[in-house]
């Protein structure tokens, strides 16, 4: 049998909206060649829908309710059928309550339908018979019927998924925390291994060239002389490797000169090897900061400046940090070749990795901007300044 096409517009209104039962009296005489077969099964479908369907009037009294709709308050059908919605609402969501507060069923539900306003999915909390707070989400509709408007509310229990993203949110919390931690060990071992090198093994390799310089004195014979240069062009190139590595450990400016020291010294180290122009803008008194911020500082440019030897082919960098009360901002800029986008979030690019976690233990945000080459700016929130004496 072929529908005509407002019968086929009605029923879909009618279904979208789960309340064919209601407009049964409408429909009926329209709908009486299908058989009463296709009606229970419609009806049937309501009646043991999982998502908890209410239809109310425009004073918003409930006209009818599916039986999940009762299971989810934790009432019968009876006690559902004509009390007003607001007795599932939290008092203090009800509308007209708290104007700073009136919303959900209220001011983004039926109150919108009833101004013409959209109002299809949003979130809303609803309270059980016994006091409990659930999470729902919802969707309303509207029918007019006997030119009277009545409201379709379809709604769904999200407790376990807003539980699930509770639980995620808690655990990159504590991974943001985990990471921040490491990444704090990781340079305590760094300066303890770095000061052991420089001091104890640094001293007794300048001990031994102290020594070897004064056996080359004292021998005058060509062989042994020639013998002891050796071992002391060797025993040179030891310490100057060993005051590298020590270096990249924990740059010593640092702890002898502060952050504003330690970026000069990266700056010039970083165009003496590299043949790379850069220039650094900055004032050192805005970059008095304690050790923890110094050196996440110093190791997010350090990064930058080895991403853009490795992979930039720039010829000018340009770094800036300007503090502004107490934000900072850090500015890196090349011009060298643009990071392509999919580069950003690869798992192997753990230098940007790096840096993100180092920004984010702080607090901070960054964001990479690639056009004409490769700008990175970090804002950092710095504890407030020490007031003055």
């Amino acid at each position: 049998m072929k529908l005509p096409r407002p019968l086929l517009s009605l029923l879909a209104i009618t279904a979208a909206t789960g309340v064919a039962w209601l407009a049964r009296p409408l429909l009926r005489p329209l709908l009486q060649p299908l058989g009463r077969k296709s009606w229970r099964r419609s009806r049937g479908i309501i009646q043991h829908a999982s998502d908890a369907i209410i239809v109310t009037d425009e004073q918003q009294s409930i006209l009818q309710a599916n039986p999940a709709a009762a299971t989810m308050f934790g009432v019968s059908l009876d006690d559902m059928q004509g009390a007003p919605l607001n007795a599932f609402i939290p008092r203090d969501q009800r509308l007209g309550a708290n104007p700073a507060t009136s919303h959900y069923f209220g001011n983004t539900g039926i109150h919108l339908r009833m101004k013409g306003r959209r109002a299809s999915d949003y979130a809303v909390t609803g309270v059980r018979s016994d006091g409990q707070h659930l999470p729902l989400e919802g969707s309303i509709s509207s029918l007019y019927e006997s030119g009277k408007p009545i409201y379709t509310i379809i709604l769904r229990d999200i407790t376990e998924r807003k539980q699930v993203q509770e639980k995620l949110a808690q655990s990159y919390t504590q991974l943001r925390e985990l990471s921040a931690a490491l990444q704090t060990i990781r340079e305590e071992e760094r300066k303890h291994i770095a000061r052991e090198l420089h001091d104890d093994l640094g001293q007794l390799l300048a001990t031994l060239r102290v020594d070897l310089a004064l056996l080359q004195r004292q021998l005058r014979e060509p062989g042994p002389r020639k013998l002891l240069n050796g071992m002391d062009e060797l025993l040179m190139a030891s310490i100057t490797s060993l005051r590298r590595i020590a270096s990249n450990l924990r740059p010593r400016a640092l702890d002898e000169g502060g952050l504003y020291f330690a970026l000069e010294s990266l700056r010039q180290e970083f165009v003496s090897h590299y043949g790379i122009a850069c220039r650094l803008h900055a004032n050192e008194e805005e970059l008095i900061l304690d050790d923890a911020y110094s050196t996440a500082i110093y190791r997010i440019v350090q990064e930058a400046l080895t991403n853009i030897m490795r992979h930039a082919q720039a010829t000018r960098v340009e770094l800036s940090l300007r503090r502004v009360d107490d934000l900072l901002d850090i500015s890196i800029q090349d011009d060298g070749r643009s990071i392509a986008a999919q580069d950003m979030d690869k798992a192997s690019s753990y230098g940007l990795i790096g840096m993100r976690e180092r920004v984010w233990a702080l607090q901070g945000d960054i964001s990479i901007l690639s056009d004409g080459g490769t700008r990175i700016m970090v804002r950092l929130p710095l504890p407030p300044r020490a007031p003055a004496p």
